[in-house]
């Protein structure tokens, strides 16, 4: 790897009463690709900045493996910034743009000549190195950008929301190509964005924020199955998530003699008790139990969150068979908002009890008379209790 370790510890920073930072401890692994997500004003931004070194913290230190970086400026740091707004020359060429940081070092002419065809070739604008930046698409001028952050051979690279001002189609192209140009190169790649999906596609882990605090950090993977906080499961994805009080909770062990809980929930929004990992069988329909699988201990009286992805739930018309079949959740309910969008749909169905649940269905087969469910429809709503979830921290 080529990159730096960057450690960020108990960093502060406060704009007059606004705390933009709050006591953030992150560890960024050399050549990692890692993500600052959050929404706007969480303090991502302020954060890279601190660690490009165009804010200072009011506390704490950045070191870029052992090195404390504060007292540096920012172009003695080993890391450069690609902007959303891309910051090019408009008067020079593509060819002059990327050269520019090796004339200011005064490199003599067939070095920069090599070193910029080099770059170029990387972000496959070879055929364009001698067009100004207005005869160029967005994200060829981001291509640019990138190269000219590159060309120094940074040891990080930190990138601030560089795809959001591109149309959804080439952002998603210039992602890919983002991620296969961290595999050549191997640097440490620090990404600042919003967009969740962006996160999850390329981040080898990813620290979500909010309100100046990181509140997880981990891979794509555990960040969405396995969110720490309510803000985490609603902000990653789309969730179903409904509070609940723990009334029970009795370990045991899984088919795989892995350690478990059995959890028994009162899950208001749902109109009836929930138990978790349970074998009881209904009696009446409000007694009718929800099973989920906690890996967790949790204590009685606790408040916690209850959550299951729409894409883990399965919409039928006719109810299903779960006779000899443990663990699975049958909910009855009608219809009222089905979206189609093409490779999915999304259904908003009301329960008996008045809740709404989202559920997605994949299309995998052609639809020769359109999808199969309707608006209006009655329809059953059910999932297994592996694919429900407990967030312990509902209050963050």
């Amino acid at each position: 790897m080529n990159g730096s370790t960057v450690s960020i510890s108990n960093v502060s920073k406060h704009f007059g009463d606004f705390h933009a930072l709050d006591n953030v401890n992150i560890t960024i692994n050399k050549g990692e690709f890692f993500s600052l997500l959050g929404p706007s004003g969480c303090g991502k931004t302020t954060l890279l900045r601190i660690i490009a070194g165009f804010e200072f913290p009011d506390d704490g230190t950045v070191l870029f493996d052992d090195t404390d970086v504060l007292p540096l400026p920012p172009n003695k740091r080993q890391s450069n910034t690609v902007f959303q707004s891309y910051a090019l020359f408009p008067h020079l060429s593509v060819y002059e743009n990327v050269a520019f940081p090796l004339r200011l070092r005064k490199l003599d002419g067939k070095t920069i000549d090599a070193k910029v065809k080099e770059y170029l070739h990387l972000v496959q604008l070879d055929q364009h190195m001698y067009k100004k930046p207005n005869q160029l698409s967005g994200g060829q001028r981001q291509r640019v950008a990138i190269a000219r952050a590159l060309i120094n051979e940074p040891k990080v690279l930190l990138l601030d929301e560089p795809l959001s001002a591109l149309d959804a189609k080439l952002r998603a192209n210039l992602l890919v190509d983002l991620d296969a140009l961290h595999d050549k190169i191997g640097i440490t790649f620090i990404y600042v964005t919003h967009d969740q999906s962006e996160a999850l596609a390329v981040s080898d882990r990813i620290a979500v924020m909010n309100a100046g605090k990181v509140l997880q950090v981990g891979t794509p993977f555990e960040i969405y199955e396995s969110p720490a906080t309510q803000f985490v499961a609603q902000f990653i994805g789309e969730t179903n998530l409904f509070e609940s009080t723990v009334v029970h909770c009795v370990p045991q062990k899984n088919s795989r003699g892995e350690d478990e809980f059995m959890v028994t929930l009162n899950t208001p929004a749902l109109g009836m008790q929930a138990q978790l990992k349970g074998d009881t069988q209904a009696t009446k329909e409000e007694d009718k139990n929800i099973l989920v699988t906690d890996y967790e201990h949790t204590d009685e009286g606790q408040k916690v969150a209850f959550t299951i992805r729409p894409e883990k739930i399965r919409i039928t018309l006719e109810e299903p068979d779960t006779r000899g079949k443990k663990g699975i959740n049958v909910f009855k309910g009608i219809v009222k908002e089905p979206v189609y969008t093409g490779f999915q749909s999304k259904f908003y169905v009301e329960l008996e009890n008045g809740t709404i649940i989202k559920v997605f269905k994949q299309h995998t087969n052609y639809l020769d008379d359109g999808p199969e469910i309707q608006w209006k429809d009655t329809v059953y709503v059910s999932w297994a209790d592996e694919d429900g979830y407990i967030v312990e921290d509902i209050n963050a």
